[in-house]
Formats: C-alpha cells, sequence, structure tokens
C-alpha cells in the first residue's frame, strides 16, 4: 500500500481521487479510503493547539496549508480544511466552513458560511453549497460511494445530502431538503418516484428543481389519520427562469 503522506499529498494535488465517473456510473477508488483509514489507526492523539485557539486530533492529520498559489479564496472566519482534500483553484469558502479528508471540490465552487463538506465527498465544477448546508462523507465501507454533486448543481440553504446520494449535473435542491439512501423523491413531472441506483442509492436526475414535500401515510393505522411523511419533490426541471435565478448567486460571487 502506497504510504499514508503520498496518499494525501496526491489527493491535495488532485492527481488522484476517491470516486471517479467512468461514462454514467460513478465509481469509487477503494484503496484510497483504505489508506485515508489506515491514517486515522497510524495517528496518535497531539496538540495542535495555535495561539488562543486549541486543537487535538490524530498527528496523521494535520489541517492542510494553502499558499497564494493554490489560487483558493478562503475568507477569514474560522474556515478550515482537513489534510488529504483538494480545493481547486477558483473555489471560494466563506467562514465558518470545513472541508474533511478526502473530499474534492472542483474550480469555480463556492462552499458557503457554515458548511460542511465530509469526508471523500465529491463536489463537480461551478456548484454552489448554500449557507448551513451538509454534505454528508463516507469512509467506511471502503467500497461505499460517497455524496457526489456533479457539475452546476445548485444546493439551497439548511439542506442536508448524505449516504452516497448522487445529485446529478444542473440539478437545483432547494432551501431545507434532506436527501438519504432512504428518501424517496418524487418527480410531479411523471406522477412516479425517482427509481434509485443500482447500488441501492438516491438519485437526483440532471436539471431537476426539488423543493421539500410530502406525502401521505398508505400503511398502518396512520393509513386513516391523515399524516403525512417527508417527501422531496420534483416540481419542475431546469429553465430559463430558474437559470436567472443561479446566475444571480453567480455574478455575487
Amino acid at each position: 500500500m502506497m504510504e499514508f503522506s503520498e496518499v494525501v499529498r496526491r489527493l491535495e494535488s488532485g492527481e488522484i481521487r476517491v470516486a471517479e465517473k467512468s461514462g454514467n456510473v460513478w465509481k469509487v477508488n477503494a484503496w484510497i479510503k483504505e489508506a485515508i483509514l489506515e491514517g486515522f489507526r497510524q495517528g496518535r492523539l497531539t496538540d495542535m493547539s495555535k495561539e488562543e485557539y486549541s486543537f487535538f486530533d490524530k498527528d496523521t492529520l494535520p489541517l492542510r496549508k494553502f499558499t497564494l498559489e493554490d489560487k483558493v479564496r478562503i475568507v477569514p472566519g474560522g474556515s478550515s480544511v482537513r489534510c488529504g482534500a483538494y480545493l481547486a483553484p477558483s473555489v471560494i469558502m466563506m467562514p465558518p466552513s470545513y472541508v474533511n479528508i478526502g473530499a474534492y471540490v472542483d474550480e469555480g465552487t463556492m462552499v458557503d458560511s457554515h458548511v460542511t463538506i465530509g469526508s471523500c465527498a465529491q463536489v463537480g465544477k461551478h456548484v454552489h453549497v448554500s449557507a448551513a448546508t451538509q454534505i454528508g462523507g463516507v469512509l467506511e465501507p471502503a467500497g461505499a460511494l460517497p455524496v457526489i454533486i456533479e457539475d452546476n448543481a445548485f444546493i439551497g440553504g439548511n439542506c442536508g445530502i448524505y449516504e452516497g446520494t448522487i445529485v446529478e449535473e444542473g440539478a437545483v435542491i432547494g432551501s431545507g431538503v434532506i436527501i438519504t439512501a432512504g428518501t424517496p423523491v418524487f418527480d410531479a413531472t411523471t406522477g412516479s418516484f425517482v427509481p434509485k441506483s443500482p447500488e441501492g442509492k438516491t438519485v437526483v436526475p440532471a436539471g431537476a428543481v426539488v423543493v421539500a414535500g410530502s406525502r401521505p401515510m398508505t400503511k398502518g393505522p396512520g393509513n386513516d389519520t391523515g399524516v403525512h411523511l417527508y417527501c422531496p419533490v420534483i416540481v419542475k426541471y431546469r429553465d430559463v427562469k430558474t437559470d436567472a435565478s443561479v446566475e444571480l448567486e453567480t455574478l455575487l460571487r
């Protein structure tokens, strides 16, 4: 197995990444996740405190250091990036926000205030991850697909995207939407639920505009009570009006 320090170096440079798209299918490079797990096992708790701030973590997992040559805009105010995360040139991090080991954030993406990008999550080009959103991470099992946010997607504020969910290119996730592997997504334009991936993961189709919704209970005692269950709903697919709204966010950068 490659030395952990070399895996970290290559992850930070973008030479390797935890998951890659082959044709239309995302594939996990499990050996990279195995190397990251080994780095956790090798590490010993150490004092990483700086000036007035106290930090205690594994000595194999320091915060990543950036230089001006990296061309990443990290606005002052408490953000941090763990070692082994890739941030492409022109990425913007607003404070406070956090990117964990193994994550990949591609060029032109905005990581807004109070956002967390979890371990090994893959975020594409020109994505806007709005304030207070959580992009979930996954390290174990090593072969598990991480959360994938493809190019040009827009993730609204206070969202949670977890458990290997794939948000395909250009999709728009409205504020407050929570999506997990077990979350059914209803497509109001077709009248049916969006099928899961072959691995059982939730997939938000390309260009879909998703808002928080609900569906009535159809089984058990709740069937006759009027109780509804949470359910994200695709209300339409991207159009000129949607694009204009998203473009405003781009201009504000």
